[in-house]
């Protein structure tokens, strides 16, 4: 009976010391939350927000003694650093690539324009 059990647990524990070899370290996930909530689509329309209602209170709101208007700006930049995250992911890596080429079937055709009779349902 003992020989039996010491099988069954090493046979058991295989699965339990395996682990993921090197993988992500601790912080990386949480960091790449916060970046997915600050360039989400919520995100730009609280940066359009409290662009808009930081530059209202800055134009309407008449005397605003000094802590205020420090508060103010504090929301307008940070309202500006958001949209602008917002805007550089418009232009990173996503998106149209030119050149290359196009998978057509199986088959991998360079993407070069092609001139001459027959192209088109008119050529």
């Amino acid at each position: 009976m003992g020989i039996i059990g010491a099988l069954l647990c090493a046979s058991l524990a295989g699965p339990a010391l395996a682990g993921s070899g090197g993988g992500s370290l601790p912080w990386e996930g949480p960091l790449e939350q916060i970046q997915q909530s600050i360039t989400g689509p919520v995100a730009g329309y609280i940066a359009l927000a409290a662009v808009a209602i930081a530059g209202g209170m800055l134009i309407f709101g008449g005397e605003l003694n000094d802590f205020a208007r420090r508060l103010v700006y504090v929301v307008l930049v940070a309202g500006i650093l958001l949209g602008a995250t917002t805007i550089v992911g418009l232009f990173g890596s996503t998106g149209a690539s030119i050149g290359g080429s196009v998978v057509v079937g199986q088959a991998a055709v360079p993407n070069t324009i092609r001139t001459g009779e027959g192209e088109g349902r008119d050529g």
